[in-house]
């Protein structure tokens, strides 16, 4: 049976990010055939693009590049997607992976705009370095993704819907989902925020190594969150196994939080299922997973209820 420690030693079972990444993208290089303008806007760490990436339309929806005052003053990057003719639109914070805000998470908001939604994501990244230049997967996260402070990135997403709700969107109904290194943020900000109406966690650690910078874990936070949390888990992920989500899980249940939280564990399913531009793709998943988190946001989101 395999153990599992939930202590700060690291167990043999659950690979680092960077390994992760790698072990689940299986690149082909033969296989994978999109190039030139197209492949352009994604991540340095994510080349080859797959022929399987998804482009949504632009049209009837207004996009900007636009820079989010923080609270410290620094001015943020972030990529808005919003319906050109819709006003007051629900918020919904995109919280990016490792890579920063490429064009597959440009894409995840374009999605969330055609669905009437006001979706926003900030670079979290910014301060520490151009997250979507660097393609060696351990060198981005020692030299950025380890370098942001949860504190820093929790107050990040406060000024993302402050600067939403000045700018069209409607802050009083707050959605915020995460992949991947996003995925650990969905459930520390459902901790943070009780004005946060809903979270969509995409196979975020649970159970993650402290450092100075980076003390908290979901696993921890169960009792503290303040909103309904979807966690969405690929069974064969061997950055975060089975074991660990079975810990969420009973952890959620001891804090009396489930239901609503939840959390889905898709069998066939690896680490990155949802990421369309990489091998890890899992359409199945991927399909059910969106409308899971479709009609978590409709629910809790779109219909104005409390959390």
């Amino acid at each position: 049976m395999m153990t599992i420690e939930t202590d700060d030693q690291p167990s043999p079972e659950r690979l680092p990010d960077d390994r992760n990444w790698i072990g689940s993208t299986g690149l082909d290089r033969r296989k994978l055939l999109v190039s030139g303008a197209f492949a352009a806007g994604f991540a340095a760490a994510c080349h080859p693009v797959s022929s399987s990436a998804v482009q949504t339309s632009g049209d009837g929806l207004k996009e900007e590049q636009v820079s989010i005052p923080a609270h410290d003053g620094f001015a943020m990057p972030a990529f808005c997607a919003r319906p050109a003719a819709a006003k007051n639109a629900p918020v919904i914070c995109v919280v990016h992976e490792i890579f920063g805000v490429h064009e597959w998470i440009r894409d995840i908001c374009r999605r969330f705009a055609r669905q009437g939604y006001h979706a926003v994501a900030p670079d979290l990244f910014a301060r520490h370095g151009d997250a979507t230049k660097i393609a060696d997967f351990k060198q981005l996260i020692d030299m950025i993704v380890s370098k942001a402070p949860d504190d820093q990135v929790l107050s990040d997403i406060d000024a993302t819907y402050d600067w939403a709700g000045s700018h069209g969107g409607d802050a009083s109904r707050r959605g915020i989902t995460g992949f991947c290194w996003g995925g650990r943020i969905v459930w520390l900000y459902a901790a943070h925020s009780a004005k946060l109406d809903a979270g969509v966690a995409f196979y975020g650690r649970l159970v993650n190594d402290k450092t100075a910078l980076q003390p908290l874990r979901p696993i921890d936070q169960a009792a503290a969150l303040k909103a309904p949390v979807l966690g969405q888990y690929g069974a064969l992920d061997k950055g975060i196994p089975v074991a660990d989500v079975e810990a969420m899980r009973a952890a959620l249940k001891a804090a009396d939080k489930s239901p609503p939280d939840d959390i889905t564990l898709y069998p066939q399913a690896d680490h990155g299922f949802m990421a369309d531009y990489r091998p890890s793709y899992n359409e199945a998943a991927a399909t059910a997973a969106w409308s899971a988190t479709l009609d978590w946001f409709g629910r809790y989101v779109k219909g104005g209820e409390a959390s």
